[in-house]
């Protein structure tokens, strides 16, 4: 085979020997011969490559739409929140789910919820201080203190920790770590004063039952031991558990974060206030509520416009895309869409109840005082209709835009026992797979086209010889009959 250089030397010889541009005559049939495969490959090749990136615009137009709703949801900003009269004492949260509505309640904190803490009463050099090798063993239980010692302890049902203080764990700092490692529910620092001596201190969880003892089974880890009768080690806090009163019933609990005595409701208690309940209520989103209609409306017609752009009859991308015209259809009925069930009569259940209504353009609008009178009215079920839950239906309008997006993005379907991707994802993978056998149809187009040219310069080259030949011979019989003529 000829060398591209080779080629190239004849294609800038060629038309030396007839006259002829047969170079420029290579090209131009080179360029006939394929001009019509090059352009329609072309145009595949921007066509997919539209497809591909229309693709894209849509995906991340409805799944940040629904991930941005479901977050905005999920932070509870658009429900009925408990409020505390005395946010020094507690605070209160709405946990997921809650149906706050009408929430009265009053909680008195007499006592927080408080962890045992120990530090030992010998002290070392330094964190790195070498205090020795063995075992050490953790119990929980209940305990009784008097002037920072423990008088007295009952093992709970908890199984003991045994932690193994190794050569590599021996300073005061390993046997920390090792503490630590073990997670075990008592937690190790270091305290080191101003002159550098440093002191080992264990804190356990709150409750009166996470009250600990600490021994060793070596005479040199006996400086951290934690007992009665031991005076190795200074109690600085008490376990011991959280006293409140709900409406005047007496609780305790063993955590000052408390889930479990008001229905629906998180107490963080903070403080004590003995005598002066707390008066907890609630206050309705109203506003949020609100905002959060205007927002969605806004959100779906922008990315509406961007559906009708990629899915336009005539110059849309994705007008033969069924993921994509199905996405569109989808969106246009969700301001239909039953998002709350067991909704009493005349309460609100869809979008359309409460003022979203759907523009000829396929656009939404809201009817601010449609709105407005659904939320004076029947705030809770308007609520509802933004409640944190599941399914197309039924769970809110978050969980239904939802359903849409995984329906329209990565829907899965097992055919003949293979999982299909049938969403924008399978339509991804669909023009990315055509777009892979046009750049092969390119290359061998470019491989054919350049064998074509080849040959025809070989053949011009073949031909060009023969002329020149020819017209060499022709130079030699005119010279000689000249010649003649001068002799005669």
């Amino acid at each position: 085979m000829v060398t591209t250089t080779a080629t190239q030397s004849i294609l800038t010889s060629l038309g030396a020997g007839s006259g002829v541009d047969t170079a420029s005559l290579v090209a131009s049939l080179v360029q006939a011969q394929f001009a019509a495969k090059n352009a329609s490959l072309t145009k595949q090749e921007n066509t997919l490559t539209a497809q591909i990136s229309s693709v894209a615009k849509v995906q991340s137009g409805i799944t940040s739409f629904a991930s941005g709703l479901k977050t905005l949801v999920q932070g509870g900003t658009l429900v009925t929140q408990p409020t505390s009269s005395n946010t020094s004492v507690l605070t209160a949260t709405a946990l997921p789910g809650a149906k706050l509505s009408g929430l009265a309640a009053s909680v008195e904190v007499t006592q927080l919820a408080t962890a045992q803490v120990a530090t030992s009463a010998s002290s070392f050099s330094g964190r790195d201080a070498t205090v020795g090798t063995g075992n050490l063993t953790l119990t929980f239980g209940t305990a009784t203190v008097d002037s920072g010692a423990l008088t007295g302890f009952t093992a709970g049902a908890a199984q003991p920790v045994t932690i193994a203080i190794d050569s590599a764990h021996q300073t005061l700092s390993g046997i920390a770590s090792a503490i630590n490692a073990a997670s075990a529910g008592v937690t190790a620092s270091i305290v080191t004063d101003a002159n550098g001596t440093a002191r080992l201190t264990l804190k356990g969880a709150t409750g009166t039952n996470q009250a600990f003892t600490l021994s060793s089974d070596t005479p040199a880890l006996s400086a951290l031991n934690v007992g009665v009768g031991q005076s190795a080690t200074t109690i600085g806090s008490t376990a011991g558990n959280a006293q409140l009163k709900l409406d005047g019933v007496s609780v305790e609990r063993s955590s000052n974060s408390v889930s479990d005595l008001i229905e629906g409701v998180k107490l963080e208690l903070t403080g004590t206030a003995v005598g002066k309940p707390v008066t907890l209520g609630n206050t309705k989103p109203t506003a949020a509520l609100s905002q959060a209609v205007t927002d969605f409306v806004d959100t779906y017609n922008q990315l509406q416009a961007v559906l009708k752009t990629e899915t336009d009859s005539t110059t849309g991308a994705l007008r033969n895309d069924n993921n994509a015209t199905s996405l569109a259809r989808a969106l246009r009925a969700l301001p239909l869409t039953t998002l709350a069930t067991g909704a009493a009569a005349g309460d609100p259940i869809n979008l359309a109840s409460i003022g979203v209504s759907t523009n000829r353009d396929g656009t939404l609008s809201v009817d601010s005082t449609k709105l407005n009178a659904a939320l004076s009215k029947t705030p809770d079920a308007v609520e509802a209709l933004f409640a944190n839950g599941t399914g197309a239906t039924g769970g809110g309008i978050a969980a239904a835009l939802d359903a849409i997006s995984t329906a329209a993005v990565d829907q899965k379907v097992t055919i003949n026992g293979n999982v299909e991707h049938i969403g924008l994802v399978g339509s991804t993978a669909l023009y990315t797979a055509a777009k892979t056998k046009v750049t092969d149809a390119e290359a061998k187009v470019t491989t054919d086209t350049a064998a074509y040219q080849e040959r025809l310069t070989k053949q011009y080259a073949a031909s060009d010889a023969l002329v020149a030949k020819y017209k060499a011979s022709q130079t030699t019989l005119t010279n000689q009959i000249a010649q003649w003529n001068k002799t005669g």
